[in-house]
């Protein structure tokens, strides 16, 4: 097999009319409104106010903004269309190139380093026939041999498709057996009845009633230093709220019940930067809701002298995010295992809970991600919401929680 240096000009021949809106040219054509990075075409009859080109039947049709994500088809439709100009149009001689063995080409490594070394900008450049049509390229010189490579891409590609399809089904069972497991957790199904009663030394586990109790007279006792400020009473768990049976030394309580207090974010004005060591930096919903804490997931606050001592998010600090909308990120939390190297602090789309000492962090955050915490979201209808409404402090403090003893606690989690 063997392969020639071309310029793409040499393949490909840009259709370089351009038209105005409202030009009676292309009165009444249809335009494409999008292609996807499988190729795909999308039509839409819809006016554009922007500039356009003709894509008539066979063109090859690329998208200057995505081409090399795939974002490329060849138009098989019957009547001429319109694109906007951030796309451009191509006839190609299908007796000397293989416009299947082109499209891979495209999206190959190869295009993407000769975009880089020929095209100032490379790829984040919206790449226009100025850009491509001079690119010097290496294709197979035999459309035979074209048409081997693309039999052998495709043969690969269905392999990678199966094994990618595998993949996913294992990985929802993953999920699922991890889901189950976190349920059984927060019943008390994965401890034996011995641990259910008997800490290691074989004395018996002080009941999570009054561990409660612990928790309640800590909180007092900040409230009458006034380090804390005194909240209002959390209502008592009713038979409606409590899911399933827990064993007889746990309780059911509330989320406010076991924090010490919690403090919700505010909106800032922040620059599109990570913070650095010793630079303050709001935190941004994606540090928050993989389940762990990514702590350069944040925005660098300009002002630096802001007074963050009482706000900044510090280790052991469980992180919720409000924020609900399309991407169904309510709820979603994390745990601050370490202590952040930058200063960061809340958004206005995450509050943030401070816990005792009696209780364990990594037992609440299992709970919350498990299907029954996920299931006080549902109810409350905001993962769901096409528009941005915030989980407010009041619904975060009454999510009801399963409380075992704390060496119960550790054990579930060590299990985990």
């Amino acid at each position: 097999m063997s392969w020639r240096k071309v310029k793409l000009g040499e393949i490909l021949n840009v259709r370089d009319n351009r038209f105005k809106p409202n030009d009676k040219a292309i009165a009444n054509l249809k335009r494409i409104d999008k292609i996807d990075f499988s190729g795909k075409i999308f039509i839409s009859e819809k006016p554009s106010n922007t500039d356009m080109i003709l894509v008539k039947k066979g063109d090859l049709v690329i998208s200057g903004i995505n081409v090399e994500k795939g974002a490329m088809a060849v138009y098989t439709g019957e009547e001429d269309i319109t694109a906007t100009i951030h796309y451009s149009s191509y006839s190609f001689n299908e007796n000397k190139t293989d416009i299947e063995f082109l499209k891979h080409f495209l999206k190959s490594i190869e295009f993407k380093n000769a975009l880089k070394e020929q095209v100032p900008g490379g790829i984040k450049t919206e790449i226009k026939p100025k850009h491509l049509l001079p690119l010097v390229v290496k294709i197979p010189t035999d459309i035979k041999d074209q048409k081997v490579v693309v039999k052998i891409l495709q043969d690969r590609n269905s392999k990678v498709d199966a094994i990618s399809t595998e993949l996913t089904n294992q990985l929802n069972l993953l999920k699922k057996l991890r889901q189950q497991l976190l349920q059984d957790a927060v019943q008390g199904k994965l401890l034996s009845p011995l641990s259910l009663g008997r800490g290691a030394g074989g004395e018996a586990d002080e009941p999570a009633s009054e561990l409660l109790q612990k928790i309640k007279a800590e909180k007092e006792k900040l409230i009458a230093e006034k380090k804390l400020k005194k909240e209002k009473e959390l209502p008592a768990i009713t038979a409606d709220e409590i899911p399933f049976e827990i064993p007889e030394n746990w309780v059911w309580c509330r989320l406010g019940d076991l924090a010490l207090y919690s403090e919700a974010g505010k909106s800032y004005q922040a620059l599109e930067v990570a913070a650095q060591e010793n630079q303050i930096g709001v935190i941004k919903t994606s540090a928050i809701t993989s389940g762990f804490f990514v702590e350069d997931e944040n925005k660098l606050l300009p002002n630096q002298s802001v007074n963050i001592d009482s706000i900044k998010i510090k280790k052991d600090d469980i992180i919720f995010c409000r924020a609900s909308g399309s991407k169904g990120l309510a709820g979603k939390s994390c745990l601050v295992i370490d202590t952040p190297k930058a200063n960061l602090i809340l958004s206005d789309k995450s509050i943030r809970y401070v816990f005792s000492e009696n209780v364990s962090k990594k037992y609440i955050q299992y709970y919350n991600t498990s299907f029954i915490g996920e299931e006080y979201y549902i109810k409350l209808g905001t993962t769901k919401s096409t528009t941005m409404n915030n989980i407010t402090r009041e619904q975060f403090n009454n999510i009801p929680i399963p409380l075992p003893p704390l060496p119960q606690q550790n054990l579930i989690v060590q299990k985990l």
